[in-house]
């Protein structure tokens, strides 16, 4: 009894350090922990205040929502670079809208529509016109910059409805703002579509060895247009939303915000060379960026030393799910 009650116990050990989320968890606790110590006032840490860990929630939360979905091109072994320049198109189309004098739901579903047709651009390229995803993407990316930039003539398009702007961007609902409400939604989404569902099985068999996938009947073509398209809905999600908390929409908006959004996934837990990564890992990746950053700044840390920070962070994930393969 006392073997097999001692194997239990080592399986279970086995199961918790294999998790992929409880290292990045772990990370994120720590340097909670830490910044709270190093922000400490006579009145307690500026960090832990509550209105700090709000306005930090919200800021990551367009990241993380955008990470799910990348998450999900990035399982099958692709990679979409578009994400960003999809969020600057469908807000600048969506507020163009409103300017027009369209109603909030018809530009957002406008937006929503012209965001999953990106999606679906990009994985028409790469499953029809078999492009490398890096090329593909790449090329919608500078598609996407251009017409947003088109749609604005280059400039701010405000004045938007208060029922979009206070409404959605600044709204609370039991005390939460719907910004970080619908992070966590698209996140459980993300989850249960990964963890319970088909698809998500596909998807993880797709980018863990595509040729044995096919020849097990899955249909690896619709999976990977699919994930595509899921990126570049999760996208126009994280446009509305951001839209709505500004109160502006330009084409300039989150300019080189994919390499935030596929660093918060990588630092997740997910392997960039496919089948590996969960949702939580995406959201927690994104998380631990928003602190790093969040923290500098109130650490009166210097904004290049920010972005050499988070670089780093970035090459450390990625060299620790390198040694963790090997």
């Amino acid at each position: 009894m006392g073997r097999v009650e001692t194997g239990n116990q080592a399986s279970r050990w086995r199961r918790i350090a294999t998790f992929r989320e409880a290292g990045v968890i772990a990370v994120l606790l720590a340097m909670g922990v830490a910044l709270a110590l190093a922000t400490r006032t006579g009145e307690g840490s500026t960090f832990l205040s509550g209105n700090n860990l709000l306005d930090v929630a919200r800021q990551f939360s367009f990241v993380a929502i955008m990470a799910v979905g990348e998450l999900i091109v990035i399982l099958t072994a692709g990679i979409d670079l578009s994400v960003a320049a999809t969020l600057a198109l469908t807000g600048v189309i969506m507020a163009k809208l409103m300017a027009w004098g369209a109603g909030v739901g018809t530009s957002i579903l406008a937006g929503l529509l012209v965001a999953g047709l990106v999606g679906t651009a990009n994985g028409l390229l790469v499953v029809r016109v078999k492009l490398p995803p890096f090329i593909a993407t790449l090329g919608t990316m500078s598609i996407g910059r251009g017409l947003a930039y088109a749609v604005s003539r280059g400039h701010p398009i405000s004045g938007l409805p208060d029922l979009f702007h206070k409404g959605i961007g600044h709204g609370l609902v039991a005390g939460l703002p719907v910004p970080i409400l619908v992070m966590l939604a698209v996140t459980v989404i993300g989850w249960y579509l990964l963890a319970c569902t088909r698809w998500g099985r596909y998807f993880y068999a797709v980018g863990g060895n595509e040729e044995a996938a096919r020849f097990a009947g899955v249909p690896v073509g619709t999976t990977k247009l699919l994930a595509y398209v899921l990126a570049g809905l999760t996208a126009g999600i994280s446009a509305v939303l951001m839209t709505a908390w500004l109160g502006t929409a330009q084409s300039t908006a989150m300019t080189a915000g994919e390499l935030d959004v596929i660093a918060a996934a990588v630092i997740g837990g997910a392997s960039l060379m496919g089948g590996h990564g969960t949702a939580l890992g995406a959201l927690m990746g994104a998380a631990i960026m928003g602190v790093l950053r969040n923290g500098l700044v109130l650490l009166n840390c210097p904004a290049y030393y920010r972005d050499v920070s988070v670089g780093l962070v970035i090459i450390l994930a990625v060299a620790l799910d390198r040694v963790r393969k090997e």
